[in-house]
């Protein structure tokens, strides 16, 4: 659906400013092309950008945008991946870089509520007194908010054994693209009904703006073993992944890099990771102090018996630091290597990582692009990371990116696990999904968000920007 805004311009940013304040909106040139682009790669710039301090400003403004019809596009820190936070059809963006705060820190209930621009880490470093943490942990954490954790469903390293966002929120304030706020959930463990939650979490602003959240909190474990593990060949660390999974131990992360990924990382951190191996692992369990040890001499027998030539295990505190450092500074530490990088976001089953590793590498060598692998293999959730320098090499990557999702599909996967549809993959959704499925999922958007205001031009197929990829598949 393209949306046609009534009010454009300089009389959009005048009307604005009468109905919110002049502090609260942006519309010059120059503050504008701040907010046209996130971390993925397209860009488009905003009509107007409005810094909302409370719900009510939230509220006004979507009624203001539903009279007018006016797309609304929200936007924490601008870390997302798949072009979420794109205004594709102009409109407004929502910036919560001034609802960034804890509004409840409840112990005895193990929950916080949280405004939607609050920084993920933030919210662990505070709760960290009370022996308490929040679980999900994307690479980004230290930049990444809360809110945008919410609408991609965001994942990270330590999700395998605890589940993504939507296991760790229980309730949300919204408010409508016609401005109606509503309140799902709270406090409560269970609710009965349709788990409207669940709808909300992963549907990247789609189908409604979240002001407030509801999250759970989870009990620091007691302790924790973290082990590198190097492997001289690709297939065998990722068949180990499979192999400790099948043992019946569950690490709260494993982890998986190549050697091009190792190399970048090494050059910018230094994490102590060996340069000669083909392979890496990075696993920890964690939990009760008693049978940790244990559980990681099981991993180490298991890493030993498929090949690996170097174990490790890290004895303090700074070394368990260091070596995770080295993996959530994985995605910065490509610019040793090139200049940009366009990053995929693929699932597949676990024991078949190794035939779409090798797929991904062979994909590289047909169109000429280097391809560093770090992800969660726990998960089996690839990130190939596909390196370029000129802008006129995009094309060419996004056409390898495109057979990497392809080969994910036919392994019985997904296009994506954490960083989201948005309008990167949007022309993709009929590899995995039927007319039938989409047609099904269309019709949820239009229960919530009748007038398609909320963030028009993602997740489903726009048909101007999708033709030539369904003439494209139809050959």
């Amino acid at each position: 659906m393209t949306v046609r805004a009534e009010l454009r311009g300089a009389a959009l940013i005048s009307a604005l400013v009468d109905l919110l304040g002049k502090d609260k909106v942006l519309g010059t040139r120059e503050d504008l092309l701040i907010y046209e682009y996130d971390g993925a790669v397209d860009i488009a710039t905003p009509d107007a950008v409005v810094l909302p301090i409370d719900t009510t400003d939230v509220a006004k403004l979507s009624r203001f945008c539903s009279q007018h019809g006016v797309p609304i596009v929200p936007r924490g820190a601008g870390t997302g991946l798949s072009g979420g936070a794109i205004p594709v059809e102009g409109g407004v963006v929502v910036s919560f870089a001034r609802m960034a705060r804890i509004l409840e820190i409840d112990v005895p209930n193990m929950r916080a509520v949280v405004q939607p621009g609050l920084v993920n880490l933030h919210l662990s470093t505070a709760v960290a007194p009370h022996g308490l943490y929040f679980v999900p942990d994307p690479s980004s954490q230290k930049a990444c908010t809360i809110g945008g954790n919410v609408a991609e469903n965001s994942g990270g390293p330590h999700t395998l054994a605890y589940g993504v966002t939507t296991n760790h929120v229980t309730g949300l304030e919204i408010v409508l693209s016609d401005g109606t706020v509503v309140r799902l959930g709270g406090k409560a463990v269970e609710y009965d009904g349709y788990d409207l939650i669940g709808a909300f979490v992963g549907s990247e602003g789609t189908l409604g703006i979240v002001t407030e959240i509801t999250v759970r909190l989870t009990p620091l474990p007691e302790d924790k073993r973290t082990i590198l593990a190097a492997f001289p060949t690709i297939d065998g660390a990722s068949e180990t992944v499979s192999a400790i999974i099948g043992a019946g131990i569950v690490p709260s992360a494993i982890e998986l890099m190549d050697q091009l990924a190792t190399e970048a990382v090494e050059a910018a951190v230094g994490a102590g990771y060996p340069l000669d191996a083909d392979g890496i692992l990075l696993m920890e369990v964690d939990g009760l102090r008693d049978g940790l040890d244990d559980a990681a001499t099981r991993i180490e027998e298991i890493c030993r018996a498929n090949g690996a030539t170097t174990l490790r295990r890290a004895a303090t505190t700074l070394e368990r630091d260091r070596l995770w450092a080295g993996r959530k500074g994985a995605f910065a530490a490509m610019g040793r290597l090139a200049p940009a990088y366009y990053v995929q976001d693929g699932v597949i089953p676990r024991t078949r990582l190794p035939d779409v590793l090798r797929t991904v590498r062979e994909v590289g060598q047909r169109h000429g692009v280097r391809i560093a692998n770090v992800f969660h293999a726990g998960d089996g959730n690839l990130h190939p990371l596909i390196l370029f320098a000129e802008e006129s090499e995009l094309e060419g990557v996004k056409q390898a990116g495109l057979e990497i999702l392809e080969a994910c599909v036919a392994a019985g996967g997904s296009i994506t696990g954490e960083h989201g549809v948005g309008m990167e993959k949007n022309c993709f959704m009929p590899l995995q999904f039927t007319p039938d499925d989409l047609a099904t999922m269309g019709r949820v958007k239009s229960a919530f968000d009748p007038a398609g205001l909320a963030n028009p031009g993602k997740i489903f197929p726009a048909p101007g920007r999708c033709r030539e990829f369904q003439l494209a598949a139809r050959r």
